[in-house]
């Protein structure tokens, strides 16, 4: 069984090989960064995955665990191109597992892929990944901190709203892959203050100094004035919305013409 479920991810080289054919390979260690992935498959983007979990109605959380999988599966071993999008969606369906109170039918995912892999398939990734990870599974998430920090910090529904939005982008940059759930939410909730109220607004970070959360920040700013562009238009097409009070159409007003500050 855990041989079937390594070839369904892994790939069968020795077949591509008799055939006189071989599939481009992708070899990841721990440290690539999270953006890069979606240089390679239009699958495995986390706005493709943002996508799905409002297709599928699924919990903030969901999503942050499905990239947080995929990146550790992607960080332990290789997986060959043609397997990317399987990975993905195998990954979202474990954190389905995790985090959700009703499950999503496989065969729902499955249509994510757009008919590229079976039911059994999805189930043998499911599989390779839960053997590969070891079962460890568990994952603070950041939009967890970012929901203590908002608390702490007293912040309004709106500043949460935008800092939800910025720590939503921050899964496509490449910069913030490295750094830590609790250091990205704190760095999505400072901007948020500054982008809302203006410089010098806000609480001081509760966990965190300004200096430490100079870096972080501009890859969320980066991310949102790019808006609907390719890779990233999922996520602003989603935060665009009335019920999300068009929250990346303000912000992306607010960074190119900030309010004044305090005096």
């Amino acid at each position: 069984m855990e041989s079937e479920a390594s070839r369904v991810l892994d790939g069968d080289t020795e077949e591509h090989i008799r055939r006189g054919r071989r599939r481009p390979v992708c070899v990841w260690h721990s440290g690539h960064p999270t953006g890069a992935r979606r240089l390679l498959h239009p699958g495995l983007e986390p706005g493709r995955e943002a996508e799905a979990q409002e297709y599928l109605g699924l919990a903030g959380d969901t999503l942050y665990l499905a990239v947080h999988l995929l990146d550790s599966y992607l960080g332990a071993g290789r997986v060959r191109l043609h397997r990317l999008q399987l990975l993905g969606v195998a990954c979202l369906f474990v954190a389905c597992k995790m985090e959700e109170c009703v499950l999503p039918e496989p065969a729902s995912l499955c249509l994510l892929g757009d008919g590229s892999f079976s039911r059994a398939e999805l189930l043998c990734a499911e599989r390779r990944i839960l053997s590969r990870l070891d079962f460890r599974l568990h994952h603070p998430g950041p939009l967890l901190c970012l929901g203590l920090l908002a608390a702490l910090a007293r912040s309004g529904p709106q500043v949460l709203l935008l800092a939800t939005y910025f720590l939503e982008l921050s899964l496509l940059e490449a910069e913030a892959a490295g750094w830590e759930p609790g250091r990205r939410a704190a760095a999505a909730l400072s901007l948020a203050h500054r982008v809302l109220h203006g410089a010098g607004s806000g609480p001081e970070p509760a966990l965190y100094s300004r200096a430490e959360l100079g870096p972080v920040e501009p890859c969320m700013v980066r991310a949102a004035l790019r808006g609907p562009a390719p890779g990233l238009a999922a996520i602003f097409l989603k935060y665009a919305r009335p019920q999300r009070q068009g929250t990346s159409l303000v912000a992306a007003r607010l960074l190119r013409h900030p309010p004044a500050g305090p005096p």
